[in-house]
């Protein structure tokens, strides 16, 4: 796999770059879809964990459901990405990109009817209808759809961040300010998401989606999924109209007819063996970042229902207090994504004062004192006297509030920082964008696999609960916090920001 000459395409002089260099208000729309994915994605983060839960699956085997995002993780996403980075631009009205970006968003659209409906499928199937019974026409349904949802997640989010890569010419500066771009319109769809998600009242709205099968949680879950079609098929379209796609890369990587090929997954894992320390550097802390992350994105809401509201939703005498506590984690969701999308704004001043290596490693620190702050608070809760209405004390649910919003500090840097590094480190290396974020992806997935398999057996062993996985949550946080200090260092980030090194 050939290096990347130092000095760009041929021909290109810096007057041609300058002419190349696309508005930044585009770029801004280039990334709007992210708020419709992300709507989407804040609604299974916030309510499907409780729901599965309603369908019959207990909580010790909640987190294997979530296997279905990262092991389609592990191979769409860097397969979508292989195959954009190979079709020339010319080939397709669309572009290369934006084809499969409108795909990908085609796939979550009919992925989160299966889900929403899965309760009324199930019915059709056979399930009985009675409370507390397991609903496996359902749940089977859901698991179809809920794979599908993260097939076309990830098919969408590799060739967009790819998109955005490709429209900033891997000017180090510009592609930190598109994935600033990408992350606050995350954070926009986090805060319609998880707002929506804290709503009790679409069923009102929409009164058609309750029916004998599907309950009044249930019909909030399926109007606020109607809801999310439609503003994923508006951000869809500004997206694909937004700019036209680069016609010349500069690279070697839109120079591969399709028929040229390199096998894929040779490909795939093939590349690492070209890969330098920093490179390396900025995967391992992506993994040890997602380790601290799947655990919180998988038990917020249930943790906020069990440990502080005391509820389950497996006993109808508190299965109440459950959906409170899950309401009142999807309110602090929400203004843990207000809090995002204001350190997108400001991240990139942030970076170029301190430099993102710092700015990482001081936001996974920032992780790892808020999910300790969640031990104390779940032991304080544990042995507190509750009234007798059940209601927790003013001053956990507080505290927990404050605890999610906090976290939405480092959760704008982790949506930001590791994509802008490994897309201009991999500038030399020869390897499409697509490609690119694919590899980083594996970053991703690989922990979540493992956090999937062990979380639920992990809470078993130490008697239930969500404490043992915000533990491990932790401790991956504080490592991962002091690689990215001491092995991104942050004098040579912060000054790659003129052009190619």
């Amino acid at each position: 796999m050939p290096r990347r000459p130092s000095g760009g395409g041929g021909g290109a002089g810096p007057a041609a770059a300058a002419v190349r260099k696309v508005p930044l208000r585009k770029l801004l729309r280039a990334a709007s879809v992210a708020c419709g994915v992300q709507f989407g994605w804040a609604l299974q983060l916030s309510l499907l964990t409780p729901y599965v839960q309603e369908l019959g699956i207990p909580h010790a085997f909640a987190s294997l459901v979530w296997l279905c995002g990262p092991l389609s993780g592990l191979l769409v996403q860097p397969l979508v990405g292989h195959l954009s980075d190979r079709i020339a631009p010319a080939a397709s009205p669309l572009g290369r990109r934006r084809p499969f970006i409108a795909a990908g968003a085609a796939s979550i659209a009919a992925a989160v009817l299966t889900v929403g409906f899965s309760a009324d499928l199930g019915r059709i199937f056979g399930d009985s209808i009675t409370p507390g019974s397991t609903r496996l026409g359902a749940i089977i349904v859901y698991l179809v759809g809920f794979w599908l949802l993260d097939v076309g997640n990830n098919a969408t989010q590799g060739p967009c961040r790819a998109f955005l890569a490709d429209l900033t010419e891997n000017d180090p500066r510009r592609t930190r300010i598109a994935n600033a771009y990408f992350s606050l319109f995350m954070a926009l769809g986090n805060i319609l998401g998880y707002a929506t998600g804290a709503y009790s009242g679409w069923y009102k709205i929409f009164p058609f989606t309750v029916t004998p099968s599907c309950s009044i949680s249930c019909a909030n879950l399926k109007s606020a999924f109607l809801l999310d079609i439609i503003i994923l098929v508006v951000t869809t379209c500004i997206t694909v109209a937004s700019v036209q796609e680069p016609q010349s890369f500069g690279s070697d990587e839109a120079d591969h007819p399709s028929t040229e090929q390199e096998a894929f997954l040779w490909e795939l894992f093939g590349s690492f063996r070209y890969f330098t320390l920093p490179v390396w550097m900025v995967l391992i802390v992506t993994a040890l970042t997602w380790i601290g992350w799947f655990p919180f994105i998988l038990f917020d809401t249930d943790w906020m229902g069990r440990e502080i509201y005391r509820g389950s939703p497996d006993d109808p005498s508190i299965t109440q207090s459950y959906h409170d506590g899950v309401r009142m984690g999807s309110f602090g969701l929400m203004l843990n994504s207000v809090l995002l999308g204001f350190t997108s704004i400001v991240l990139e001043k942030l970076c170029r004062k301190w430099g993102a290596g710092l700015v990482w490693g001081v936001s996974n620190i920032l992780m790892a004192l808020c999910f300790v702050a969640m031990l104390v608070i779940t032991y304080v809760a544990k042995n507190m006297d509750y009234p007798p209405s059940g209601v927790p004390p003013t001053g956990i649910v507080i505290a927990s509030l404050v605890v999610f919003t906090i976290l939405g500090a480092p959760l704008a840097i982790t949506y930001s920082i590791p994509y802008a590094m490994a897309a201009s480190r991999v500038e030399n290396l020869g390897l499409g964008q697509g490609l690119a974020m694919g590899i980083l992806n594996l970053a991703i997935v690989i922990p979540q696999v493992i956090v999937s398999l062990g979380s639920g057996p992990w809470d078993q062993l130490f008697g239930g609960g969500n404490a043992p996985a915000f533990a491990v949550a932790a401790a991956a946080s504080f490592i991962g916090g002091l690689v990215a200090i001491l092995g991104l260092p942050r004098a040579r980030i912060a000054s790659r920001r003129r052009g190619h090194r």
